[in-house]
Formats: C-alpha cells, sequence, structure tokens
C-alpha cells in the first residue's frame, strides 16, 4: 500500500462496489441476474457463473475510478483472473480502482440478539497473500438482530480484536456491524452500537487505521462524529435489502457517508442484456449511487 492510497479513501468522491458474494448469496445473486441453480452443477461452476458476471461489471466502460473508489471481492476472486491479469492487479492498473477483500467465513448462530462471525481460519497467511495481491484493506460482517446490549458489546469486540490484527499486518479493516433494517428496535440498536464503536476506538493506538460498513441509520447524519475520529478513514454504508431507489434516498440524508453496495448496485441487471444495454444500466445505476454519496 502507498500513501497516496489512504488518502485517497479518505478524502475523494466516489464510492465502494460490493462484490464479494459468497457461497450462500452467491445462488441469490445470480437468480437476480437471471441465472438459474439448473445452469450450474456444481460449487465450482455456480462460481465460475458469478466471475463471468463480476468480470462483465468490472470491464464495463461504466466502471472505473473516477466515480468508483474500491470494489470488495470474495477471497476466491483474488486468485482468479479478469482480461489475463489477477483481479486486484486488474482494478489497481486498468480501472484505478483499490481492491479490498472479504475476510469473513460467514455467521454464527444467534446469541444474545445478535450473530457474531465464525472463526477465521489462518488469517495471518490470508493477510500475507492479499498482501502479495496488492490488496488495499479487508471487509468482516456481524448481524445485529436486535438492540440487546450484550450481543452488541460481543460483536464490536470481536471486529476490533480482528481490526487490529489486520492493521498491524498493513491492511485498512473494514468494519462491519450490520444492524439489520427489518428489526422493530433499528434505532435503539444503533445507538447501543456508535456507543460501543466509540469505546473501542478510544483503546487504539494512535496509529491504526479503520473503516466502517454500517448499515444507513434512521436519523440523518447520525455517524458525523464517527467520521471526524483520527482512526476512521471512511465511513461507508451498506444497501441491507433496500432497493436503489430506496438506499440512494437514505444516504443523501447523511452527507458524508457514501456507498459500499452490492445488491442495489447490479439491481436490473440480466445475463440476457446485449452489451449496450447492461453497460447502459450499470452507468445509470452507478452514476445515481455516486451522486447520491456526493452529498
Amino acid at each position: 500500500m502507498n500513501q497516496e492510497q489512504p488518502r485517497h479513501m479518505h478524502e475523494d468522491p466516489g464510492f465502494i462496489a460490493a462484490l464479494d458474494q459468497s457461497g450462500g448469496s452467491t445462488p441469490k445473486a445470480l437468480r437476480l441476474y437471471g441465472v438459474g441453480e439448473d445452469e450450474y452443477s456444481n460449487e465450482e461452476e455456480m462460481f465460475d457463473k458469478i466471475h463471468e458476471m463480476r468480470t462483465r461489471i468490472m470491464t464495463s466502460p461504466a466502471f472505473d475510478g473516477r466515480r468508483i473508489l474500491a470494489a470488495i471481492l470474495f477471497e476466491q476472486t483474488m486468485d482468479r483472473k479478469v482480461d489475463g491479469k489477477y483481479t486486484p492487479n486488474y482494478l489497481l492498473e486498468v480501472k484505478d480502482v483499490l481492491p479490498i477483500l472479504k475476510v469473513d467465513k460467514g455467521l454464527a448462530e444467534k446469541k444474545d440478539g445478535v450473530q457474531l462471525m465464525k472463526p477465521i481460519p489462518n488469517l495471518d497467511k490470508t493477510l500475507e497473500h492479499a498482501k502479495e495481491r496488492h490488496i488495499f484493506g479487508t471487509k468482516m460482517r456481524s448481524n445485529i438482530l436486535e438492540a440487546n446490549p450484550k450481543g452488541i458489546a460481543d460483536i464490536v469486540e470481536q471486529q476490533f480484536d480482528l481490526a487490529r490484527q489486520i492493521a498491524a499486518a498493513g491492511l485498512v479493516p473494514i468494519i462491519e456491524p450490520e444492524v439489520n433494517i427489518s428489526i422493530p428496535d433499528k434505532a435503539e440498536a444503533e445507538h447501543m452500537l456508535k456507543a460501543e464503536i466509540k469505546k473501542q476506538l478510544a483503546k487504539l493506538p494512535e496509529d491504526t487505521k479503520v473503516m466502517f460498513k454500517l448499515t444507513i441509520p434512521d436519523e440523518g447524519g447520525f455517524y458525523s462524529d464517527l467520521m471526524k475520529d483520527p482512526h476512521v478513514v471512511r465511513v461507508v454504508a451498506l444497501s441491507g435489502g433496500y432497493s436503489r431507489a430506496q438506499a440512494n434516498e437514505k444516504l443523501r440524508r447523511n452527507p458524508g457517508l457514501i456507498a459500499s453496495f452490492s445488491r442495489a448496485l447490479t439491481e436490473g441487471l440480466k445475463e440476457s442484456m446485449s452489451d449496450e444495454e447492461f453497460n447502459k444500466a450499470l452507468e445509470d445505476s452507478i452514476e445515481s449511487i455516486y451522486e447520491a454519496s456526493a452529498v
């Protein structure tokens, strides 16, 4: 990582494209793209199909560093190629987009109103390989399903423990404690979450840098104070199941918060589209998300 990359992520306009669908979310992503489960017969073929979709997105003229700061990749994608280059190299060298790696291994069973991350075996080895592939940072997701003080404290503590390990390896961790958008006490959970985040930020070494990927809050401007913390490179928002129109509209109420959308980014894209139709649909999506992130 060169010194320009953290500055670019901290200061420049744009958003993060989340292209990190993993085993559990891939069938749904393919289904929305128009690829049914009858079109692949095993996991290897499924991941080939999703890489074809990601490649089509990344190689589109609409997809470049003018509006997209970074792209989050599934671990397998790091070792796959786009136009003859390893995917992270393609993003950096051809598109001027920073590559970020999803490192979590999914969610544990619900306990105390939340789902912690499953253990991440061989994380140090993965981080070393990520640096070989010129990865800028990492992402890891937990899930908050109710405003439970103990569960939320446990989630934030787990996230920060791993974030310190990742930062020590020379990468910028994205901490993602997602608050489920459908829970009745979402606003209360968000207040608990922010309080725990502030406690943990206060304990970080001065030179440790982190990012956050958070559910768009009910209260406009709710995370503005986190953005001012000297440890925080950027605060980004997940779409969380909102449509692109809903997510963009909520994002506009939160100055400084930028998108890191997955489903909302690819909404409306179909395998059956001509290249012209596909590129136009992706252009419209990227432009609308960029504008909502530029508030």
